[in-house]
């Protein structure tokens, strides 16, 4: 089978061994389309050094992307459209998170270690990658099954790499071993990531932010001249994660996976299918002396689906692609908190949040891509996709002291739960060519995403319910909303590339692209003020209640990226200048600014490869955000400017060493989209709200030896 290679768009935080790369090129997934490449695809190593053990916050070098809160479970953000607004695909698999907090964000079960390929799709998004989104899609796939090139010798390969940092005494360690045939193929890797509560650029330890997170993935393939299967089964043990910007911390993440893929090659074209399975056993309360308490709060979670493709080559000399499509999710929750004893508050009944809630998905889709020409292509696709939703009876504590709860379910078992939404989606896509150094791209898309089961289901009115739901780590509380409506996005965006003739391994010697864009969306999921509070019954802090509610909104902005070359086959050896800079605003069309948007930020780093060293200098600039939204009490962040180093030494042929510093200056800031500090509030029981503190500086070091 074919397979692709796709170049590297952005460099690696740091480079592995000429063995380690070789096995890259054979791990890429194949984008089989024959538009030329609209997205932002990444070539990464099975294994290698990197300075986050999250592989949301591995992704902070792309162009509109930025990562918020969470040690091993941070939460994308793209061109301002965060969480549920994004379709997080794990090798083809749409998982949910099964979490009020969103603590267990889709990504966080791919860690680094089983991360191949990367492909952002930013706003304009092909109807084949996925609908139930409005801001894009992030698909993140293994690397492709590796076999022997013929049946006389077995392949056997593998690596092993560890990374310690000492800005919180992470130790991460991950192993990948491969035995293959020329049809036959078993790997398995694994990763196991522990750290204490970082230090800030003060001094000050950030309380309840320490981890633990341990994968394991095992993959057995099989292959033939026209097809190839796939079968991954995999677990997830998280014992704890601290998340200081949020009332409670996760104490348990227990998940396991099976997912079998299909491809197959015929005379008039291919066919894709996919079936998968996850089941997650997820628990919140307190687990360290950093922030003390008890309230046990349960969930679990079955993700389930399939999703069937077939490709057809169309057009004279095939030079068209009709794609035709079914796709099936189903997610199931129960959310409960169990009886405190001794508890006056939590008691004397379980308190059940969602009951058997459901959420099923059924979807077609058509899409046709054609390259009209040498310079012309183009892509249009529709998609309609079935949503229905609903939730079984729930119930308060049934305490005198939760008594809006008690009336809250009552009125909400009163209610008729169940909705069901048809949302269409339509993509149309446009590049043109116009010489060898210049390409154009422009379309619109209309995206649709219906309200996920929390924004929907949740009930709660007493100020202790509202805010165990909050995925926005901004300390307010807030309820659901039955009637709230499906989010429509639609999207208008260009790109205009400037680059370098293309070379033999299909990379570039220098680029520059920028890209616009402007969203507008109907039924904006935002909310409402309802009531406010005192977190942790502190006279100083202000907090607010919010309900989920539909409001018109408009975002926009540009992405700018680069790499010029500097210097090549000098004393010096090669230097590269790379970097990105972002722009986002999103408002309500009724006022008021939108909640999480990334104020201008710029990364630049001056890239050197001499040798057997591969060195990088970075200067990321975040700029001071006072565009911010007031109903949430959103804080004002300062802006910060911040230096890293980085190196890797290619010591022999099996090993790589790698050191680096980041926060060289140990610079004291705050992230503009990390949310509150209430940690630090529960144990200061003083103030007001923060901004929670970013990491202080940090010495790390790292080591990949293959074989």
């Amino acid at each position: 089978m074919k397979l692709t290679r796709c170049a590297c768009a952005i460099p690696l935080l740091f480079l592995v061994s000429a063995k380690a790369s070789a096995q890259t090129a054979d791990a890429t997934t194949s984008t089989d389309s024959k538009l030329p490449d609209i997205t932002v695809t990444n070539a990464r190593p099975r294994h290698n050094v990197d300075s986050s053990a999250d592989t949301a916050r591995a992704l902070n070098v792309e162009p509109g992307y930025a990562a918020a809160a969470g040690g091993v479970s941070a939460l994308p953000v793209l061109n301002g459209f965060a969480a549920d607004r994004l379709k997080v695909k794990l090798d083809g698999m749409e998982i949910t998170s099964a979490c009020g907090n969103q603590m267990n964000s889709p990504m966080s079960y791919m860690p680094p270690s089983q991360l191949g390929t990367t492909r952002l799709m930013a706003g304009i998004t092909p109807v084949s990658e996925g609908g139930d989104n409005i801001g894009g899609t992030i698909a993140l796939s293994s690397p492709a099954p590796q076999f022997a090139k013929d049946n006389s010798k077995l392949l056997s390969t593998g690596s092993f790499s560890v990374l310690t940092r000492s800005v919180n005494a992470e130790v991460t360690a991950s192993v990948n071993a491969t035995v293959a045939s020329d049809t036959l193929s078993v790997s398995y890797t694994g990763s196991s990531s522990s750290a204490e509560s970082y230090v800030a650029g003060n001094g000050q330890k950030v309380l309840g932010s320490q981890y633990e997170s341990n994968n394991h993935a095992l993959t057995l393939a099989a292959r033939g001249d026209d097809q190839q299967l796939v079968l991954k089964v995999g677990q997830q043990y998280i014992p704890y994660q601290g998340f200081p910007n949020q009332y409670m911390d996760m104490t348990d993440n227990h998940a396991t996976f099976v997912n079998l893929g299909d491809e197959r090659r015929y005379d008039w074209g291919k066919l894709y299918a996919k079936l998968y399975w996850q089941q997650t056993e997820h628990a919140m309360g307190f687990f360290s002396s950093e922030r003390p308490g008890t309230m046990p709060m349960n969930t679990t979670g079955r993700d389930m689906g399939y999703s069937l493709r077939a490709d057809f080559n169309v057009g004279q000399d095939d030079s068209g692609t009709l794609r035709l499509g079914n796709e099936w999710h189903s997610f199931r929750l129960n959310d409960y908190w169990p009886v405190v004893t001794g508890s006056s508050m939590m008691g004397p009944n379980t308190y059940v949040n969602i009951n058997n809630g459901t959420r099923d998905r059924f979807a077609v889709f058509a899409e046709w891509e054609q390259q009209l020409s040498a310079r012309w292509s183009t892509l249009f696709g529709i998609r309609d996709e079935l949503v229905k939703t609903n939730t079984d009876d729930v119930q308060a504590y049934g305490n005198m002291m939760t008594a809006a709860d008690t009336a809250a379910a009552a009125a909400f078992n009163a209610s008729n739960r169940a909705r069901t939404d048809n949302n269409i989606d339509l993509t149309a896509l446009a590049r043109f060519t116009t010489d060898e150094r210049k390409t154009v791209e422009f379309g619109y898309a209309r995206k649709t995403r219906s309200p996920n089961l929390y924004e929907r289901y949740t009930w709660g009115r007493s100020t202790m319910g509202m805010t165990m739901t909050n995925w926005f780590g901004d300390g307010n509380g807030y309820v659901g909303n039955i009637n709230l409506k499906p989010e429509v996005a639609n999207t208008l965006s260009g790109t205009v590339d400037w680059h370098s003739e293309q070379s033999s391994n299909g990379q570039r010697d220098w680029f520059v692209k920028f890209t616009p864009y402007v969203s507008y969306v109907e039924n904006y999921i935002d909310a409402d003020v309802i009531g406010t509070f005192n977190p942790y019954s502190v006279s100083s802090a202000s907090g607010v209640l919010l309900q989920f509610a539909n409001h018109d909104a408009y975002l926009y902005g540009a992405n700018l990226s680069w790499k010029l070359p500097l210097a090549k086959r000098s004393v010096l050896g090669d230097l590269n200048l790379t970097g990105k800079a972002d722009l986002t605003y999103g408002r309500r069309t009724d006022g008021g600014n939108l909640y999480h948007m990334m104020p201008f930020n710029a990364l630049l780093a001056l890239e050197q490869q001499q040798g057997l060293w591969n060195n990088r200098a970075e200067v990321n600039y975040v700029a001071r955000k006072t565009v911010v939204d007031s109903q949430r009490l959103e804080p004002v962040t300062a802006s910060y400017t911040l230096v890293n180093l980085k190196s890797s030494y290619q010591a022999t042929s099996n090993i790589v060493l790698s050191a680096g510093i980041s926060n060289l200056f140990n610079r004291n800031y705050a992230e503009a989209l990390g949310g509150v500090y209430l940690s630090g509030l529960s144990n200061t029981m003083a103030g007001g709200l923060q901004a929670l503190p970013g990491y202080g500086r940090s010495f790390d070091v790292g080591m990949i030896v293959s074989f």
